[in-house]
Parts: C-alpha cells; sequence; structure tokens
C-alpha cells in the first residue's frame, strides 16, 4: 500500500488501511463507513488523531487480509512537490507516524472564529461533490451564524457520480435521523456527503432544519439548481475577491480544499479539542 496522509472528514486522517477499505471495497463497505463518520459529524472527525470508530473499522477489516501488509505513508506539503515525511512499515505503524506529522503541516490553528469563509476553489475540484473540501475544511473556524461561500464560477455541476445528491439535498445529520424511514435506503455515502457540505445543525418536525452556518455557492451551476439542494446562491459574476480580502470578518483561502482550518484548542469558541484528547503539538506550518 502507498499513499498520502491528510486529514479527512470521515476517518479523521486519511492513509493506511484505508487505502485497501474502503479504497478497493465496493459500495456496502464504503457506504457505511462514510455514513459512521457522518453520525459523528465531520466538524468532529476531521483532523482527529487516534483510532476513530471509522479508523477501527477500517483496521479490522484489513486485518482479514490473507497476507502480509505493508504501508509506503506520505505527507506531502498542501499543493506542492515537497515531500515532509515518509514512513514504512505495517500500515498501521507507518500511517500513525505520518498522521502525527500531518496534523502539524496540514492543520492551522486559529485563535478566534471568523464571521465569513470564501473559499476559492482550484480548478482541479469539478464538481460540488468534491469541492465540498471547501467548506467542511473551513467550516470548524466559522462563527455560528456564519457563512460560507464556495468561489468556483468553472463548476457547473452538483455530481456526474453521484445523481441521488440532487434529489436527496444537502441537509445535516439530524435531518436525515429525524425521517429516518424516509433515507434509510438511499445510498449512506451520498447522505454522508450532504451532511459534510452542510455542517452541523438540528431538525425537528414542528420547527424544521436550523443549521450552524450558511452554504452560499457562487459556482456556474443555476441557481434554481443551487436553492433547490437547499444552498444559498451567489452569482460569481458579482463577487469582489479584493474586498473580501479587506473585509475583517472575513477570511480568503486562495487554494480552498488543501489545508484543515481549526479553533486553537482552548480558545474562543473552540470546543473540548480533539475527540480522543490529544492535542497537537504545534500550529500548521502550511497556509
Amino acid at each position: 500500500m502507498v499513499g498520502p496522509v491528510f486529514p479527512h472528514e470521515v476517518v479523521g486522517f486519511s492513509g493506511g488501511n484505508k487505502y485497501f477499505f474502503p479504497g478497493v471495497s465496493g459500495p456496502e463497505l464504503i457506504n457505511l463507513s462514510h455514513w459512521v463518520g457522518a453520525l459523528i459529524t465531520s466538524a468532529e472527525m476531521i483532523g482527529t488523531r487516534g483510532i476513530t470508530p471509522v479508523r477501527a473499522l477500517i483496521d479490522e477489516a484489513a486485518s482479514m487480509i490473507p497476507a502480509r501488509r505493508l504501508g509506503l505513508c506520505l505527507v506531502v506539503a498542501s499543493g506542492t512537490d515537497t515531500l515532509h515525511a515518509v514512513a514504512f512499515g505495517t500500515p498501521e505503524e507507518s500511517w500513525a507516524a505520518c498522521a502525527d506529522i500531518s496534523s502539524q503541516t496540514h492543520v492551522t490553528y486559529f485563535d478566534h472564529p471568523v464571521r465569513r469563509v470564501l473559499s476559492i476553489m482550484p480548478t482541479k475540484y469539478e464538481d460540488i461533490w468534491t469541492a465540498a473540501k471547501g467548506f467542511y475544511k473551513l467550516e470548524p473556524i466559522v462563527a455560528d451564524g456564519g457563512e460560507v461561500i464556495i468561489y468556483a464560477p468553472h463548476i457547473s455541476q452538483i455530481s456526474v457520480m453521484h445523481p441521488s445528491i440532487t434529489e436527496i439535498g444537502y441537509h445535516n445529520r439530524d435531518y436525515f435521523l429525524g425521517q429516518w424511514d424516509t433515507f434509510r435506503n438511499k445510498p449512506w455515502g451520498d447522505l454522508a456527503h450532504s451532511t459534510h457540505l452542510r455542517g452541523q445543525g438540528t431538525w425537528d418536525r414542528e420547527r424544521g432544519e436550523a443549521n450552524r452556518v450558511t452554504v452560499t455557492l457562487a459556482t456556474g451551476i443555476p441557481e434554481d439548481v443551487v436553492r433547490s439542494v437547499n444552498l444559498n446562491y451567489l452569482d460569481p459574476a458579482t463577487v469582489d475577491i479584493a474586498a473580501y480580502e479587506a473585509d475583517p470578518d472575513t477570511f480568503v483561502e486562495p487554494h480552498a480544499g488543501e489545508v484543515l482550518y481549526r479553533l486553537r484548542p482552548g480558545s474562543q469558541g473552540s470546543s473540548a479539542g480533539e475527540p480522543d484528547g490529544r492535542l497537537p503539538s504545534a500550529e500548521g506550518l502550511d497556509g
């Protein structure tokens, strides 16, 4: 197994046995692992070191492979070809070593939340399925009631490979759990992706859906399509990047989707820290 290690919304950090499961496995395990991660929520999972519930599931599946497993894990600086670290050994050992490095090189910490984020998506993200990284890698630093704008004029579709997303729309976890009989037979991986882009929130039958932050698409997707999937629309032609950069309430990420942003543990608006209790030893070197 050869592959990179970086913060991941489903498992905590990518790499290791994940390249076996769900890397080369079928939709059953893909859907299960992604939905388990979504139940915990992306905001809690992403950038969490140690053996998360999804990592435990993946490691257990990999233990059933009737062959010797070896891993060559890599940590590469985001958006570059600069190599930070290489580890070789069992997939478990090499992954753990690189996850510790990735937690320092691929995570940038803020002391205070921001009101708005403008995520400028590189052209390598061809649809919202992949460009959702511009939301969930920045959601942790957005204040309650804030907004993430995904700016990608080149994107013209939600997802070609997962058309059911257009039918399901984007909703928080509780929206699906509260109406599970309606959604239980939908692809769980698609439900998970839906929650990844909608973020945290609540739902009940009397008051409906309430989301922690607003998600706005400034893309080439028509306004009626954007609103039909429960997202806000902004005409990309009206986006003035320089004006957003000059706004003290806005953080502009010019290469969104690579680096994870989190609030420094103990800072205003932060949670209690990583769910496994381990805190990064240094602030991010990238970004």
